[in-house]
């Protein structure tokens, strides 16, 4: 049977997004692909699929969306509420949404973008090797556009490896912030910079504007001066991360819709490990820059994807099996759950299973 999430609410943006279009930034064509590469790449831990499947890029939160059929989904990234069909659910674990089922999630209360993973994935078409959404060129996603309401979105096969419970490790998650400590390397015009200009840059704090996009962070603060006021070179390529410093002097960091090539100097370019930080920095967050050479920068990534990949998300779930009565016949009922779940105040969400259909609740422990 074919599966499917309807857009009930796209929220103020939702977009189709994978782990980017590799290999065509030589003919102009952006890499794209989720801001927040690790929140996406957790979520799809979480529910099965391959590292680089398609998911629901949500910005601001506001989203809602139907399910066809039954599904195991994650909701990752930002920090917010979500809930399904009413009942409240954890984010960064898994969890069944039976079909008829309506995601909802809420605004953000830290960060900026979520990210909603359903096992089988996003099945569009994909363009250039990618199913992402770029929306300057309009291509990828669904007619390169934003998600609207109504758009029908199919899904892969289910895994069957998926199960609701599955949790990600709070201990190992990326802390929001709206003061952020940014490593960075030497950028490959560093020289085009006074010995001012680079002080400036690293003992200085800037804030994120609200002129900000996938495209880059703005950067409003103290100008970084450059040789002879020139801060223009003969364009060359750029990467995520890229620090360019335009003519008003203030920095621009460079993300996943940024241009295949640009003609400012680059002062610096900010660690990857660092990179999903800047994916959740709203307008106003306070941004300082450490400098750490290249070979520190690849370490912590080697490091810190090690981690995320080798972390525990066992499903550590008990089970009660009862038998209640409905309109008078008997059927047998499973609580699939975690203690821990249960505990929370008012109460934690579980997985019920009635004669095999599944379904998510919420249940609260009561003392005995």
């Amino acid at each position: 049977m074919s599966r499917s999430v309807t857009v009930i609410n796209p929220g103020a943006l939702s977009l189709i997004q994978d782990s980017g279009r590799q290999g065509y930034q030589r003919y102009g064509v952006p890499v794209s692909g989720a801001i927040d590469p690790e929140a996406l790449l957790i979520g799809n831990l979480l529910v099965g699929n391959g590292h680089s499947a398609a998911a629901i890029e949500v910005m601001f939160g506001g989203a809602e969306f139907l399910f066809s059929a039954e599904a195991v989904a994650a909701v990752t990234g930002c920090d917010l509420e979500i809930s399904l069909d009413g009942t409240r659910l954890s984010t960064w674990q898994s969890f069944v949404a039976p079909a008829g089922a309506v995601l909802r999630l809420g605004p953000p209360v830290a960060g900026l973008r979520a990210y909603v993973t359903v096992d089988g994935g996003i099945d569009i078409k994909p363009v250039l090797g990618s199913r992402s959404t770029h929306v300057a060129s309009g291509i990828g996603g669904l007619d390169g556009r934003p998600l609207a309401a109504g758009d029908e979105l199919p899904l892969g096969a289910p895994n069957a490896s998926s199960s609701p419970g599955a949790k990600f490790p709070g201990q190992l998650r990326k802390v929001i912030s709206n003061e952020l400590t940014v490593r960075v390397v030497q950028g490959p015009q560093r020289s085009s910079f006074t010995s001012q200009g680079v002080r400036s840059l690293f003992s200085s704090t800037y804030t994120v504007t609200d002129r900000s996009d996938r495209q880059g962070l703005r950067l409003d603060g103290p100008v970084i001066e450059a040789v002879d006021g020139r801060y223009d070179i003969i364009s060359d390529a750029v990467v995520s991360g890229a620090v360019q410093v335009p003519g008003d002097g203030r920095p621009i960091i460079l993300l996943a819709d940024r241009q295949t090539t640009g003609g400012y100097a680059k002062i610096a370019v900010v660690a990857t490990v660092d990179l999903p930080l800047l994916a959740q920095a709203v307008p106003g967050t306070a941004l300082r820059f450490v400098e750490i050479t290249v070979a520190e920068a690849q370490q912590l990534m080697r490091e810190r994807h090690a981690s995320v990949l080798s972390a525990d998300l066992t499903f550590d779930l008990e089970t009660h099996r009862s038998v209640i009565a409905i309109d008078g016949e008997t059927r047998e009922i499973n609580l699939d759950y975690r203690r821990d779940e249960l505990r929370k105040p008012g109460g934690g969400a579980v997985s019920v299973s009635i004669e095999g259909v599944r379904s998510t609740v919420r249940v609260e422990e009561m003392p005995r």
